[in-house]
């Protein structure tokens, strides 16, 4: 089983059924888009499809999101249904198991709802022929019995918003991927915008003020991603709060940081020993991601999803057609860790 880091950008639910996002005062993600910092690109998209569907009064064309985890997919849910004045029905490729699943959902649902399926990527086949009529004209042909006593049950549906996440855009069926009507790359995040969400963050954690030099640390080793930023300022807040008696600066975060095992470019113990694996067993590589996992006694998805996007978007990383290769700014990175 591969280990939890305090990094890690994967959620973890035991929800099976799908749940109504229900907005809390102790929540920190944003409610609206203007509320929601970064990825100016997409928010521009967004703007455009929801003003033009509020002027229609008509629901939102179906919007894909893809990229690593913990970069917001979840959150542009909530805020596009907020936008729209409607209800987020969350639930998960695994989660639905066979088309009844998917029917029960659907038929629930309100006028202007908004659908995500998160890992849509992992949808049953048999689930995602359903998909498709719902999408395109909001009714479902739901098949009951069997063989000579079979008869088909259309379900109208009400309009509704499908929003589709993944990690793995390429997983995703051609005849799937193109009934969205918005897809879109979510990137990794620059460190002067995860400074202005954490700066966002403090407000709404109802924190003492502090100075953006601090936020600024926390943002660099936060490997560009949200979760993982606002992860990092709770686990600085109570070490500064146990240890340091409220003083929040420069020095308390680095011993924080220091305490968690996180570095100065923002690499754990388990991005340490995937590169360190790959320089001393297999010689800086090629070598393929599932015999690195062996060696590691860790899951290749795991690598995949979790360690290698930030890896490569560093530059410490390189895929090729033989496998993993170390880069040159890699093993400069090893050997100064060595040293210190």
């Amino acid at each position: 089983m591969a280990r939890e880091r305090i990094i890690s950008p994967k959620e973890q639910t035991t929800d099976v059924e799908p749940s109504v996002i229900e907005s809390s005062t102790h929540s920190i993600r944003p409610t609206t888009l203007e509320q929601y910092l970064g990825q100016a690109e997409l928010r521009e998209r967004l703007s455009v499809a929801l003003e033009a569907a509020k002027d229609r009064d008509d629901p939102m064309e179906h919007v894909l999101l893809y990229g690593p985890p913990g970069l917001g997919k979840t959150t542009l849910a909530h805020v596009i249904a907020n936008e729209l004045g409607t209800r987020a029905w969350v639930t998960s490729g695994p989660a639905l198991t066979k088309g009844s699943d998917l029917v029960g959902t659907l038929t629930r649902m309100e006028p202007g709802d908004v659908l995500f399926i998160d890992e849509i990527h992992r949808l049953p086949a048999a689930v995602e022929e359903y998909i498709y009529p719902a999408m395109e004209d909001y009714k479902i042909d739901f098949t009951l019995d069997s063989g000579m006593h079979a008869r088909v049950v259309t379900y109208a549906l009400q309009p509704f918003t499908l929003i589709g996440a993944t990690t793995r855009a390429g997983l995703l069926t051609g005849a799937l991927r193109s009934r969205f009507g918005i897809v879109h790359n979510i990137r990794f995040y620059e460190t002067d915008e995860l400074t202005a969400i954490l700066q966002q963050a403090v407000i709404k954690l109802e924190m003492a003020p502090i100075d953006e030099a601090s936020l600024h640390c926390i943002a660099s080793r936060s490997r560009g991603t949200p979760r993982i930023a606002l992860r990092l300022l709770r686990r600085v807040r109570d070490y500064s709060q146990v240890r340091c008696h409220h003083r929040f600066d420069q020095t308390v975060v680095d011993r924080a940081l220091k305490l968690e095992g996180i570095d100065d470019m923002g690499l754990d113990t388990l991005d340490r020993m995937y590169l360190e694996t790959l320089a001393t067993v297999y010689e800086g590589g090629p070598a393929g991601v599932e015999a690195i996992a062996a060696t590691m006694g860790e899951d290749a998805g795991t690598l995949q999803d979790v360690v290698e996007p930030y890896l490569l978007q560093a530059g410490f990383l390189s895929r090729t057609r033989q496998g993993r290769k170390i880069t040159e700014i890699g093993q400069k990175l090893l050997k100064s860790g060595r040293k210190n």
